[in-house]
Order: C-alpha cells, then structure tokens, then sequence
C-alpha cells in the first residue's frame, strides 16, 4: 500500500513544500482581520470609535470597518448563519491566491471567487475543525 513512497527523501519533500511556499508568495497579505459578530453595530461601533479610537473605513446597516495605525476591526451584523468567529485576510491579488490554493480545498465548505457590493472581490472557507470562517478578499479597484 506505501510502495509508491518509499522513495521520497525529506529533501524531496521540502523541495515540494519550498516550491509550494514559493507559489503562494506572488501575491502580499495586506491585512488579517477580526471580524466580530455584532447584534447592535452601531452601539459596537460606538466602543471601537469612542473609547479605542478607531477610525469608521466604512459603515452599513449590516457591515462596518474600523482602522487604527495599520490595523482594521470587522463587524457584521450577527444572525443563525454568521460563524462564531471569522477573520478577514485582505491580499493584493486574490485571483493569484485563489489559483494557488483551489485544488487543496477539497472536503471544506468553500465559496469560489466573488465580487461583493461594498468593493471587494472575496473567497469564503471554513477553517477545518473549527466554527470560523476565513474570509480570502481584494478591494476592487474603483474608477
């Protein structure tokens, strides 16, 4: 059943692993990003402004973006369907990430690559063994 690996070597397979590591290297992770389920997003909103002085990126009835110095803080707007925790990886060319990582996705709830009304072209998977989600995006550019 393991005939076919025994002639792997560890130099082989880091070779593989530092050839997969260079793949994904293309493209620049810009942000990783909290994204807190809010069941009243103003008043959430309020703390991360009034008290820890974050600056509104964004602001809708259902979704926010807070910034401070090189930091950003999520909320959305919590329901039966929202994750328990979810993190957001803001990257400079999701199409490139995308293409590195789709074939290792089987078996996980995966959304494929997709253009969202506030500005951002995203992927959504869910994180093995865990009750979160991880949100893949790039801003759209704007014109």
């Amino acid at each position: 059943m393991f005939s076919k690996f025994r002639s792997v070597t560890v130099d082989s397979l880091e070779m593989v692993g530092l050839q997969q590591r260079e793949n994904m290297s293309t493209y620049k992770a810009l942000y990783l990003s909290p994204m807190i389920p809010s069941y009243n997003l103003e008043a959430t909103g309020k703390f991360f402004k009034d008290i820890l002085s974050f600056t509104p990126h964004m602001e809708t009835e259902t979704y926010a973006i807070y910034h401070k110095d090189n930091l950003t803080v999520h909320l959305l707007r919590a329901g039966k369907d929202i994750g328990q925790m979810e993190f957001y990886l803001e990257v400079d060319d999701l199409d490139s990430v995308w293409n590195a990582i789709k074939d290792k996705l089987q078996g996980l709830k995966v959304r494929e690559p997709f253009n969202q009304a506030y500005g951002m072209r995203e992927v959504h998977i869910g994180i093995p063994q865990t009750n979160a989600l991880l949100f893949i995006g790039q801003e759209l550019e704007t014109k």
